[in-house]
């Protein structure tokens, strides 16, 4: 049976968090998840469901971003959860995609991740394309996407990560 993806609901709440606890193994996750959502942040939110239970999650928030000097709409992608057991099948990868569409209907012209640098470039994301944005994280596993042609395209941009992540 496929997973089918959709926008995920306030009563999700609690199996979205135990979702996380099991694929993170703790509560960072978790909080920053509600974090973002009591602050307002949320731009996407998707669940993956199988057979009535949610085996998958993802959260796209808005991330104030300046490239250039220009105030830009970006999104971050935190996070990406995959039930254990569930993983390695596609899911995650479906609700990548979805979450992608969803953000150019909101207007997003980028999106930045902190992930696994082997993962997220079948994506687009690229680590250089993030190479220009000052930031608490780099190398690798900090990467952007555009989804606008050229919106990272400037000589010096930054992104100021909103108090919800804990930094």
């Amino acid at each position: 049976m496929a997973a089918m993806i959709g926008g995920a609901k306030p009563a999700d709440a609690g199996a979205i968090a135990a979702l996380n606890r099991a694929a993170f193994g703790g509560e960072d996750e978790v909080g920053i998840v509600e974090r973002l959502r009591g602050d307002g942040l949320v731009a996407v939110e998707l669940v993956a469901e199988q057979g009535g239970a949610i085996i998958g999650h993802i959260l796209l928030s808005w991330l104030p971003t300046i490239m250039d000097g220009r105030a830009m709409k970006a999104l971050a992608l935190a996070q990406m959860a995959v039930q254990p057991g569930h993983q390695k099948q596609g899911i995650g990868g479906g609700l990548i995609a979805a979450a992608l569409d969803q953000a150019r209907a909101v207007g997003a012209e980028a999106v930045i991740v902190l992930g696994h640098p082997d993962y997220y470039p079948r994506f687009g994301f690229s680590a250089a394309l993030a190479g220009n944005l000052a930031s608490p994280f780099s190398g690798e596993a900090f990467m952007a996407l555009e989804l606008v042609p050229g919106a990272l395209a400037g000589r010096q941009g930054s992104v100021s990560y909103p108090a919800a992540f804990g930094l």
